[in-house]
C-alpha cells in the first residue's frame, strides 16, 4: 500500500469516526433539551374559539390550522392564543365579526394538517385559513420535501373551497436557548431552509406567506424573558402578541381590507 493511499484510508476512517461521534454528541443533546422542556405546559392548549365582536356583523369564518404554535400552548389565558389576539385583531382591522374555529393540534407534524381539514365540522366553510406549522418536523427530522408536500396538499384543498390562505412560516429555531449547541445552530439552519421551502411552495398556490423567522424571530432573540413561557419553547402571551401582529396585514388582506404596513 503506498503512502497516498494509507493517508487515504487514515483520513476516511478519521471522518468516518468524527461524523458517528457528532451524531452520538446530537443525540445526547436533544435527549437532554427535551428533558430540559419537558412538559411544564401540558398538552392542551386554551380554547378560544367563540365570536369576536359580533356587534359588528358580516362575520368572517376564521380557521387556524397547525401545531402547538398555532393552537397557542404556553399562552396563560385563552384571550392570550394566537387565535385569540389574532380575531381580535382582525376584527378591529376590517370592523367586521370574526368567528375563530381551532383545528390546530399540540404536537403536530404537517402530515396531521389532512387530518385537521378532515375533522371540520360538516359544512363549515372558512374565508381565511391561517397555518403555522414546521418546528416539530424539524425536530423529528421530517424530510423538507414531505413536509412541503403535505402542506401544499392542506393549501391547495383549502384553495379548492375557495379559502383564503395565509401561512406563518416555521420559526427560527436557533432563537430556543434552552437548545444547547451545537443542536441549536443545526435547528436553526433546518428551520430556515424549511421556511424557504414552505413560502416557495404556498405562494405558487395563490397562498400568502409571513416569514416569523424574519418578522418575529429578532423579538424572541432580543427578550427571550418575556416572549417565551415558562419552558422557554412555547411563545407566552406576549410572544404571541406579537406573533398576532405579525400575522395580521396579511390576513386582513385576505379577508379583503387593504393590506397596510406592520405596526
Amino acid at each position: 500500500m503506498s503512502a497516498q493511499v494509507r493517508a487515504a484510508a487514515l483520513a476516511a476512517v478519521a471522518l468516518t469516526g468524527g461524523w458517528i461521534a457528532a451524531r452520538q454528541v446530537l443525540k445526547v443533546q436533544a435527549g437532554l433539551a427535551r428533558r430540559a422542556i419537558g412538559k411544564a405546559l401540558g398538552e392542551e392548549a386554551h380554547r378560544a374559539d367563540r365570536v369576536y365582536k359580533k356587534k359588528y356583523g358580516d362575520r368572517i369564518e376564521l380557521l387556524v390550522l397547525g401545531d402547538s404554535i398555532a393552537a397557542g400552548l404556553g399562552a396563560e389565558t385563552a384571550r392570550q392564543t394566537l387565535g385569540a389576539q389574532l380575531a381580535r385583531r382582525l376584527a378591529k382591522r376590517t370592523r367586521r365579526a370574526v368567528r375563530l374555529h381551532t383545528a390546530a393540534i399540540v404536537g403536530a407534524e404537517t402530515s396531521v394538517l389532512r387530518a385537521q381539514l378532515a375533522g371540520l365540522p360538516a359544512g363549515y366553510r372558512p374565508d381565511v385559513a391561517v397555518i403555522v406549522v414546521g418546528g416539530n418536523d424539524v425536530t423529528h427530522r421530517i424530510r423538507v420535501a414531505d413536509s412541503v408536500g403535505h402542506l401544499a396538499d392542506a393549501v391547495s384543498a383549502l384553495r379548492t373551497r375557495g379559502c383564503e390562505v395565509v401561512v406563518g412560516t416555521c420559526p427560527d429555531l436557533s432563537a430556543l436557548a434552552s437548545v444547547p449547541q451545537p443542536l441549536r445552530a443545526l435547528g436553526g439552519l433546518s428551520s430556515r431552509r424549511l421556511a424557504e421551502a414552505q413560502r416557495a411552495a404556498v405562494t405558487d398556490l395563490g397562498a400568502r406567506a409571513v416569514s416569523l423567522a424574519d418578522v418575529v424571530g429578532p423579538f424572541f432573540l432580543a427578550q427571550p424573558d418575556e416572549m417565551f413561557a415558562v419552558d422557554r419553547f412555547h411563545p407566552s402571551g406576549a410572544g404571541y402578541r406579537r406573533t398576532a401582529k405579525a400575522l395580521l396585514p396579511d390576513v386582513a388582506a385576505a379577508a379583503g381590507q387593504p393590506k397596510r404596513p406592520l405596526t
